[in-house]
């Protein structure tokens, strides 16, 4: 709040204020001494002579129109400066302001309330709390801000922001501190009218004077309401008849425009229709993981670390609504972090230094390689650094976000995101999306800093590894995005029908688990041993399930399973197998364009080189392989499947076979193809291979 207005509302509260303190009032500030000056030397105002020294425009003006200016030119500068009024059409708000300051003000003298400048300034501030929520909530309060001022209003405030504009305007005030009853006018101003029957005569005056200008067809409460402040329906219609015109007076004075303020529409409340929350958190799980596999190939493009650090930020800008965003990297000795010169303010962010072993919020996120919220205002001043603070400063941020970008069990560096602290529990709500963004930029980031080092064309190879592991990882994601999509329209029909979804939810959890795992699986390029025993029946049990419960496998095509009745268990991941199966299958669908047959069968134990395997079999009825693709069987070919990454999938199946310690061969033929995996069985490391061999094919 402006000074010279709690000044002036001192000055108005006691006795014996007259022309002198107000003359030493104004003349303290510059810009009100000009606004007095010009409206004085105005046509409406000044005679014969020009006006020149500020006593004699005081004079000339008299008491109640500069305590009118005063209050009115305070009140409009400090709210137009709020964030989103210079983009937005305020002339019906000011003009409704306007109208109930000045009935407001006519009532109060009518009532003989002893401080009618009060009220005068208790209307025009009893709807700013709309500013307030403007401000805050742009996206959610754009549409309501113009709308119709009334309990409608009100409940929708309530249900989309958990505040109405009534208690946003009061808690605003009371933290001017006050010696007045001004914040509670501004919130009881939409209260029953039974309700205000014996309050403050102040309050009434704001119910009275809003129901004038907002409600002028409520004419039952407009009388109920005057009863209590002891007015009539005449002298009700006299003081609304003379605001019209002091409104356009002291418009024309403050240079305020309300011109077609009348013509702007008001409609009438809009809340967005709620949303089932399984559906929601499902949609934004799906859009979360597409997003960071998209992320993951942009990141993969850039051409060295400068122009990876700006996609790091301009990303995490986008993606999370990041006022601005900066990475600071870890240097070579791992003892501090430093700012890198990316995007504005570029000679203060490169010369930040915040060391790792001197603690604070930055270094502690670093260290301990946790996500870390940070508000400015809730953290004591002795618990920030210096360095810290310059960031917050740097930033221009009330609260920060700190991800620690962790590859390989190392923390690169913090990504950082500036953000209002109001945000700071949606963040807190989007955790797993914020890491796995983080994985990723640190995967990317990792590779971007050990292209620096002196063996280059090393390097380069293990880049390349990367590349080619994020792009199979991409080709992966796709089938249980698919899967996740097709249940998705399944659940749909489910809940519609308001029949049971506890199956598909614990499918939609697995498939959400698997993109997961294979996203945060992007940067281990080494195969990792798996002691895991798994039921192969199981898996091809559960793989067909999901096919067959989303209509991927047309009417057309027939999927045999052929198990023997022994357990079929092997030393192996059944996430990865899964994996294999879905690949096969798929491609096995897609070969099958007019029908056909697929068969899925276990031919038992099979003894190569004193090892012990399972055999599995996946074959079709299809055209058969083409020559370029038999010729790099298990390569990445050119595939004439739309997409960039189409044309990995036998390649990915080769790969996962070997992670298992497993072989794979195939034949192709006009009649179809087969595909021949021999997996570990269970034990095989340690068992004596006894068991009767059967010919291979040569691979």
């Amino acid at each position: 709040m402006p000074q010279i207005l709690i000044k002036l509302i001192e000055h108005l509260q006691a006795d014996d204020a007259g022309m002198p303190e107000l003359a030493a009032l104004i003349a303290k500030d510059a810009a009100m001494t000009s606004k007095i000056l010009t409206v004085a030397n105005s046509s409406a105002y000044h005679r014969n002579a020009r006006v020149i020294g500020l006593e004699q425009s005081l004079v000339s003006l008299g008491t109640d129109m500069i305590k009118t200016l005063v209050i009115s030119e305070s009140v409009f500068q400090t709210f137009s400066s709020f964030p989103h009024s210079g983009s937005t059409d305020l002339r019906g708000f000011w003009k409704g302001s306007l109208t109930t300051a000045v009935i407001a003000r006519d009532i109060a003298r009518q009532m003989e309330y002893p401080h009618v400048e009060e009220a005068y300034l208790a209307g025009l501030l009893h709807n700013v709390g709309r500013l307030a929520l403007l401000a805050t909530a742009p996206k959610e309060y754009a549409f309501n801000f113009m709308a119709r001022d009334d309990e409608d209003l009100c409940a929708v405030e309530q249900r989309t922001l958990q505040i109405t504009h009534s208690e946003a305007g009061a808690w605003l005030i009371e933290r001017w501190h006050l010696d007045s009853f001004l914040a509670d006018s501004v919130l009881y101003h939409h209260e029953p009218i039974a309700r205000v029957e014996s309050a403050h005569p102040l309050i009434r005056v704001v119910r009275l004077a809003h129901l004038l200008c907002f409600h002028e067809d409520q004419q039952q409460a407009i009388e109920e309401a005057g009863h209590l402040c002891g007015l009539d329906a005449e002298k009700l219609e006299q003081i609304v008849n003379n605001a019209a015109r002091q409104v356009e007076k002291s418009a024309a004075y403050l240079g305020i425009d309300l011109a077609g303020a009348d013509d702007i529409p008001t409609p009438t409340a809009y809340a967005a229709p709620m949303v089932d929350p399984v559906q929601q958190r499902l949609s934004e799980e799906v859009r979360n993981m597409v997003l960071v596999s998209e992320m993951g190939q942009t990141f993969a493009r850039q051409q060295g670390e400068a122009g990876l650090l700006d996609a790091m930020t301009r990303s995490a800008r986008i993606l999370f609504d990041f006022e601005n965003a900066v990475v600071l990297l870890e240097n070579p000795t791992g003892h501090a972090l430093h700012g890198t010169a990316t995007g504005e303010q570029q000679q203060r962010l490169a010369e930040l230094v915040i060391p790792l072993n001197k603690g604070g919020v930055v270094a502690e996120a670093a260290t301990a390689r946790k996500l870390t919220f940070v508000s400015r205002e809730g953290s004591p001043q002795q618990a920030l650094s210096v360095a810290e603070e310059q960031l917050f400063r740097i930033l221009g941020s009330e609260s920060m976000v700190c991800l620690p970008l962790v590859a390989n069990q190392r923390c690169l560096g913090v990504l950082i995101g500036g953000a209002p602290a109001w945000q700071l529990a949606s963040f807190q709500k989007r955790e797993r999306f914020l890491q796995s963004f983080g994985t990723q930029a640190a995967a990317a980031l990792e590779t971007a800093i050990s292209e620096r080092g002196h063996t280059r064309r090393q390097i380069a190879h293990v880049a390349e590894e990367y590349r080619e592991a994020s792009r199979r990882v991409v080709h992966e994601v796709n089938n249980p995005l698919s899967i996740i999509k097709n249940y998705l329209s399944v659940l749909d029909g489910k809940l519609a029908k308001r029949e049971p979804v506890v199956g598909e939810m614990s499918i939609l959890n697995e498939e959400i688990d698997r993109v997961g795992q294979l996203i945060n699986g992007l940067a281990d390029l080494q195969p990792t041993e798996s002691s895991r025993v798994t039921d192969v029946g199981r898996v091809v049990d559960d793989v067909l399930r999901l096919f067959r419960a989303t209509d991927f496998v047309p009417a057309s095509v027939q999927i045999v399973v052929r198990m023997q009745e022994e357990p079929a268990e092997i030393d192996g991941d059944a996430d990865l197998l899964k994996q294999i199966l879905v690949n096969l299958i798929k491609n096995a669908v897609e070969a099958l364009a007019d029908g056909g047959k697929i068969e899925i069968s276990n031919r038992g134990h099979v003894n190569r080189e004193r090892k012990l395997y399972l055999e599995l079999v996946v074959s079709d009825t299809g055209p058969g392989l083409s020559a370029e693709v038999l010729a790099n069987l298990f390569s990445a070919v050119r595939s004439t499947k739309e997409g960039a990454h189409h044309g990995l999938g036998l390649s990915i199946v080769h790969s996962l076979v070997k992670k298992m310690q497993g072989l794979i061969t195939c034949r192709s033929g006009k009649t179809g193809t087969t595909f021949e995996i021999l997996l570990p069985a269970r034990g095989s490391t340690s068992q004596v291979a006894g068991v009767q061999t059967r010919a291979m094919d040569s691979v």
